[in-house]
């Protein structure tokens, strides 16, 4: 039996969840917190399997007590908000950088046409979430301290060739971005393309606070604008990204492809496409095997394909199946992603 903590300072929200969640038969909900003090005390006393957080609560937001319990009582955390205002997407930014898991947009009831998808969604997420091995944060961290790899790196010896960067995440991938791209240059000789998994409401919020921790220009991207080094684009919400020969971004309403509109599959190959031998693709923490299949056309084409390794995934999935299909030249720990993908780019 999964055990939840429910934390929301509205008894309609709590109500709502506790439905959602106490439907499916391996879920019990152990416990309620109507602000983030009750939370970090309730999750120390309780110690449930898993979270689900608000954000913006009395005494102690979503942040601060999402903060506490990766301090005190390192737990499973899913930030569950309905506000996508740019003061609430930032501060679910940063209680994802502060350790939790993912963010999932709130149900908004029984009567909506998306309930069922969402219900659906929150409970798949909540079970998959739960059996995630967080570890424990410290109050004062140590910029850029490495983060420990279970085992040696694997390294390609190729270098000096990409002349793009293309990247897939999903969960875990904005903390895994934030760690790479403010390890990059302001002066980054080629551009970044990025799909990342995320719930409706939030990639223009995760495109700004991205660009407030890094050096680069980081944008939801637009059909057509011309690609421009050291500019991240972001895949905007339910569109494939691509690239339109090698000067232009191209989005498009195809068919989701595996469950997924952005898909990564659709990225990587449409780059490698465009680009061949001179791109970089990677592959980041994430549930599923969304851009595998994409990955198999970058390594036909000759380009180097980088996946992060299982100690410093928050979940192992898309890496995982990419190292196993043997399309990974370089498995790295997150950490050291960025040196080597400036090892790889070419300079000008």
């Amino acid at each position: 039996m999964l055990r939840v903590l429910i934390v929301d300072d509205s008894p309609t929200a709590r109500g709502l969840l506790t439905g959602i969640l106490g439907s499916d038969p391996g879920i019990q909900i152990i416990g309620e917190a109507a602000n983030g003090a009750e939370a970090v005390q309730r999750t120390r006393d309780l110690r449930p399997d898993l979270v689900t957080m608000d954000v913006h609560m009395p005494h102690m937001d979503g942040y601060g007590a999402t903060k506490e319990i990766m301090i005190h009582c390192p737990t499973p955390i899913v930030i569950v908000t309905a506000s996508l205002g740019a003061r609430d997407v930032a501060a679910t930014m940063r209680a994802l950088e502060a350790g939790a898991l993912t963010v999932l947009e709130k149900p908004v009831g029984s009567g909506s046409p998306h309930f069922e998808a969402q219900a659906r969604q929150l409970i798949a997420t909540v079970k998959a979430m739960a059996d995630v091995k967080v570890v424990r944060h410290h109050r004062s961290p140590k910029l850029n301290q490495p983060i420990p790899s279970s085992a040696s790196p694997r390294v390609s010896p190729r270098t000096g060739r990409g002349r793009i960067i293309a990247i897939a995440a999903s969960t875990g991938g904005p903390a895994a971005l934030q760690t790479i791209l403010s390890r990059l240059p302001t002066k980054l000789p080629v551009p970044i393309v990025v799909v990342q998994h995320i719930s409706r409401g939030f990639v223009t919020g995760l495109a700004s606070w991205l660009g407030t921790v890094c050096k680069l220009d980081v944008r939801v991207a637009r059909d057509g604008e011309p690609l421009v080094p050291g500019t991240v684009y972001l895949a905007p919400e339910d569109k494939h990204l691509g690239v339109r020969g090698r000067t232009g971004i191209a989005l498009s309403d195809e068919s989701p492809v595996g469950g997924f509109r952005p898909a990564g599959t659709v990225l990587f190959e449409s780059v490698a496409q465009a680009f061949g031998g001179e791109m970089v693709g990677v592959i980041l923490t994430g549930m599923g095997e969304d851009g595998v299949q994409g990955l198999r056309a970058v390594r036909a084409a000759g380009g180097t394909v980088i996946a992060q390794d299982e100690a410093t995934s928050i979940v192992f999935g898309m890496p995982g199946v990419a190292i196993a299909s043997g399309l990974a030249d370089d498995v790295l720990p997150l950490e050291a992603i960025a040196s080597r993908l400036l090892e790889l780019i070419v300079t000008r």
